[in-house]
């Protein structure tokens, strides 16, 4: 696998021009595939987040129309009212099933009210987790980068109130040319040069996402990076680009001083970034499938980036559930944050 990227192409020629040009708007892309189809993130408020990014980052990043500070409450309310769950505080360990696994989910925009979020993402209204998980692994963003999960701060909510472990992810997506030039030259990297304004800009929406997180009060020990396609937020047909984005994001979290991993399938993450090999920890995908087969995907045989599985995630009742790998139930706490 590849260490790091190179520079060519018809991708790099537009955007070395696209350095020159005004800032428009913000957008990038994630997805899943059929068998092996992963889930996606989430969209949220515009105007907290952003403002803790320009903190953040000095180069405040475009958000999204979407719920006003004050609403967030109300969506908190409404979301328990949903769907009940344990609230007489933690237990005195996780509970294990037959196979030794602990059970969990990941939420983001789709679970969040109906109705809100970019056009191309509106929010579903989805079943949050079962009763039964015991931690929750919450989406920053509304699918591409720049946008937030409209009801994170809901969301933490409602993981708090129940007093389950959580943690976070983000879909990395390809920016667009007016967003290179808002965010290409920003950053630890060269932005004189194409690749360094595509880390650059990674760089840009990992600390946009730390933002947002901090914004919402979440609070985890680990970002998991969601690598793959995504409906209307296409990556580049070069995978070098792409995984310059990807190292940028990778960076921009280490240097919040959060952990990483990647989720994604064998795939997934080679159709998009090619052979790149981060080596970080891994919770991989199994699609529409069975417990059983999520935990299989601990295996070696699913490596998908040089990583070790921490998390096998299968859908089954419109909910994307979770399992731990084989001797994680033991560290939970190295991977989420006690409520």
């Amino acid at each position: 696998m590849r260490a790091g990227v190179g520079g060519r192409g018809g991708v790099r020629g537009l955007l070395a021009a696209a350095l020159l040009v005004v800032p428009l708007a913000a957008c990038g892309g994630g997805g899943g595939d059929g068998a092996t189809e992963p889930s996606t993130p989430a969209p949220a408020p515009p105007s907290a987040p952003e403002a803790a990014a320009t903190e953040l980052t000095q180069a405040p990043a475009p958000g999204t129309a979407g719920p006003e500070a004050g609403d967030l409450a109300g969506l908190a309310e409404e979301l328990a009212g949903e769907q009940d769950g344990p609230q007489d505080g933690p237990q005195d360990g996780p509970v294990r099933g037959p196979d030794g696994a602990v059970l969990g989910g990941d939420i983001s925009w789709p679970q969040c009210p109906r109705g809100l979020g970019i056009p191309q993402k509106r929010t579903l209204g989805m079943p949050l987790p079962l009763p039964e998980a015991e931690y929750v692994v919450i989406g920053l963003t509304n699918g591409p980068g720049f946008h937030p999960n409209p009801c994170l701060a809901a969301q933490v909510d409602w993981v708090a109130e129940r007093h389950l472990l959580a943690s976070a992810y983000a879909v990395a997506s390809f920016p667009d040319a007016a967003t290179v030039a808002r965010h290409g030259t920003t950053g630890p990297f060269d932005g004189s040069t194409p690749d360094g304004a595509l880390r650059n800009t990674g760089y840009q929406q990992a600390r946009f996402n730390v933002a947002s997180m901090r914004s919402a009060g979440l609070v985890s020990p680990v970002v998991w990076i969601d690598v793959e396609p995504v409906p209307d937020f296409a990556w580049s047909d070069d995978p070098d680009a792409n995984a310059a984005v990807v190292e940028g994001v990778a960076r921009g979290y280490t240097d919040a001083g959060l952990a990483i991993g990647v989720y994604s399938t064998p795939y997934l993450w080679e159709q998009v970034v090619g052979d790149l090999a981060l080596g970080v920890p891994e919770w991989r995908a199994a699609g529409h499938t069975s417990r059983a087969e999520a935990l299989a995907r601990c295996g070696e045989e699913w490596v998908v980036q040089g990583g070790p599985a921490v998390l096998g995630q299968w859908v089954a009742d419109e909910r994307d559930q979770d399992v731990t790998c084989p001797g994680v139930a033991d560290e939970l706490d190295r991977w989420f944050h006690q409520y």
